[in-house]
This record gives structure tokens, C-alpha cells and sequence, in this order.
């Protein structure tokens, strides 16, 4: 059974030791087919003071923000329309993809095609998932979406997955996808 041995320079709060350990975990569980039981993650650290790289003492640097909190945190901001915090989120070169492979370049652009879609929406969150990548990560978020139609008519239950890539802790792109469409469809064959 797999052993992982980490070494960190202390200073490093705890929940970034067990978001580390968790990662490592699950990716020798995926690699090797081992039980999580059977993986063991041992986190040393090494002073500050016995640390030294290029004639140098160094200290830990902040950790970057989890990928799943910017995502949380922009789709919180883009729930409530505050689109000056939600722009904080974006990388220069952000892009967008919608169901009906429609892409937008600004925050506005998809808002003015949504407001024929639905008057207000909003998600409740079953899970996130993120994926660590070479300079940044992939984050899936999915549940479900809850709203009013632009006649008032209220909606709630339609399922969406959002992928989402992230690079240097800016969004870079995101991708939808989500049932609204089939409820559109049904609601105008009545």
C-alpha cells in the first residue's frame, strides 16, 4: 500500500496540511487502485530556521486560494448581479460557453442573452469537485438551478454541471451546461 512522505517548511496552517494530505490520498487511490485505507500520508515539517535554499533562509509563502472558493465566490457574485466583484475573478482573456455552444467575452453580453431565458436564477450546490493542473486547476461544480421564467413563472429542480479552469487564481474560461433549454421547449410546446 502506497506511503507518501511530504516534506513542508512549518508555518503552513492546518487546513492546507489536510487539503494536501486528502489530495495526495485520493490521487495514489486513483493511480494505484489502492483502498483509502491503505494510503498513508505523513506531512513533516522542517523549521524555518533549519531551512535554507539558495545561501538563504526561507518562510512559507501563502498558499494560493482553493480553486473551489473563487469559484463559490464568483458565482455567489454573479447570483446577486454584482458584476464589478464578479469581473475580480476574471483573467484578462476569460470566456464563457453556453448551452448552444454560445460564447461570450464580458459578463454583460451574457447577461443580456439571459434575460430572455429566465427574470432571476440562482443554484443550490450538491458538490465541487477540483482537479489540480499545471498551473492552476480544472473545478466542476453541479446541482441544481431555481428560478423565474420572464413571465414570473417559477422553475426549480433543473440540473446543471459548470467546469470552470483556473490559472493563477483568475478564472480563465468556463463551460455550462444545464437542462434550462428542455424546460424552455416543453413550456412553449404547451
Amino acid at each position: 500500500m502506497p506511503i507518501i512522505t511530504v516534506t513542508l517548511i512549518e508555518g503552513y496552517d492546518r487546513s492546507l496540511h489536510t487539503a494536501l494530505a486528502t489530495a495526495l490520498s485520493h490521487t495514489a487511490c486513483a493511480l494505484t487502485g489502492a483502498d483509502p485505507d491503505g494510503v498513508t500520508i505523513v506531512i513533516n515539517e522542517v523549521a524555518t530556521d533549519n531551512y535554507m535554499r539558495g545561501g538563504r533562509h526561507k518562510t512559507p509563502g501563502r498558499p494560493p486560494r482553493r480553486g473551489r472558493d473563487i469559484v463559490h465566490k464568483y458565482l455567489n457574485a454573479m447570483e446577486a448581479r454584482d458584476l464589478d466583484r464578479a469581473r475580480d475573478f476574471l483573467a484578462q482573456d476569460f470566456t464563457m460557453i453556453f448551452p448552444g455552444s454560445r460564447k461570450f467575452r464580458t459578463l454583460e453580453e451574457l447577461c443580456d442573452w439571459a434575460a430572455g431565458r429566465y427574470r432571476h436564477i440562482a443554484k443550490d450546490y450538491e458538490q465541487f469537485d477540483e482537479i489540480p493542473g499545471e498551473g492552476g486547476s480544472i473545478v466542476y461544480c453541479h446541482g441544481t438551478l431555481h428560478g423565474e421564467f420572464p413571465d414570473g413563472t417559477a422553475f426549480s429542480g433543473i440540473r446543471f454541471i459548470d467546469r470552470f479552469e483556473i490559472v493563477s487564481e483568475k478564472l480563465s474560461r468556463q463551460q455550462v451546461w444545464n437542462d434550462l433549454g428542455e424546460h424552455l421547449t416543453d413550456r412553449q410546446a404547451l
